[in-house]
């Protein structure tokens, strides 16, 4: 019987696992455990779907987070609750600067908090930065796949519309807020909307646990914004490839 109140889990199925991988996709969750060693199905309820894996003989949790921050703040906290403390974002994005090319990847180590989840675990004063050694193990393990990684700031949006400033959508209207903030981000050096980074990295930081995020670029809004089906799966390839890599790192120093 779960102990968790979501996730379908206990603490005994993860046979010690305290590092997990977090897609928000749960139709990637099985793609990405079977790059490790004995994959095994463990639970799927609504957008939470999970597996264990092990590399190098050590457990790794592979959790679906679902879309944008408050089911990923859901995801997190009951993974924490079973024994989990470092987290590996992995996902794909679209890119806002005109030098950062679809297929490539990008690490976050810091998001804009465009969310409302995060305001939950800590005061917008608070930053949202990514764990050190997460990021590490990230660029290091892009470089040594063979992408070099864009490395900087991502702005994290609770919704992928207005908050992204798309005005391709029924009514076509964006609030005043996020009218021409595009602009404003790009100009700060902002590389990407995402959906998921801003609670994950607040809610680690602010709690003591380990965060990091890699992301491939499946469009660039400056170009275009609908992605090509078959890029979209050779980047998202690059990005989980990458992903468990770091885990590997991660595990290995725990």
């Amino acid at each position: 019987m779960s102990t968790v109140f979501h996730l379908g889990l206990t603490k005994e199925m993860l046979d010690g696992a305290n590092v997990a991988i977090v897609p928000g996709d749960p139709e990637r969750v099985k793609r990405i455990a079977e790059l490790m060693e004995n994959p095994t199905f463990l639970a799927s309820t609504r957008e939470f779907t999970s597996y264990l894996g092990y590399l190098d003989g050590k457990p790794v949790v592979v959790c679906s987070t679902g879309i944008g921050g408050p089911s990923t703040s859901i995801a997190v906290e009951e993974l924490a609750q079973l024994g989990i403390n470092t987290f590996l974002r992995v996902g794909t994005t679209g890119a806002i600067q005109d030098y950062v090319n679809v297929g490539d990847v990008i690490v976050t180590n810091g998001s804009v908090r465009l969310d409302g989840a995060s305001l939950h675990f800590a005061p917008m004063e608070f930053p949202a930065v990514a764990d050190f050694a997460c990021t590490t193990a990230l660029v290091n393990a892009a470089n040594d796949l063979g992408h070099e990684p864009h490395v900087g700031i991502t702005a994290s949006s609770d919704t992928f519309y207005p908050g992204q400033e798309r005005y391709d959508t029924v009514s076509g209207r964006v609030t005043r807020r996020f009218k021409d903030s595009m602009k404003e981000w790009q100009e700060m050096g902002v590389l990407n909307y995402e959906m998921e980074s801003a609670t994950l990295l607040t809610m680690c930081a602010s709690q003591g646990w380990y965060a990091g995020c890699v992301a491939g670029v499946i469009v660039n809004r400056t170009q275009q914004e609908i992605p090509d089906e078959a890029t979209m799966k050779k980047t998202e390839t690059s990005a989980v490839s990458i992903v468990v890599e770091a885990a590997r790192r991660m595990v290995a120093e725990s």
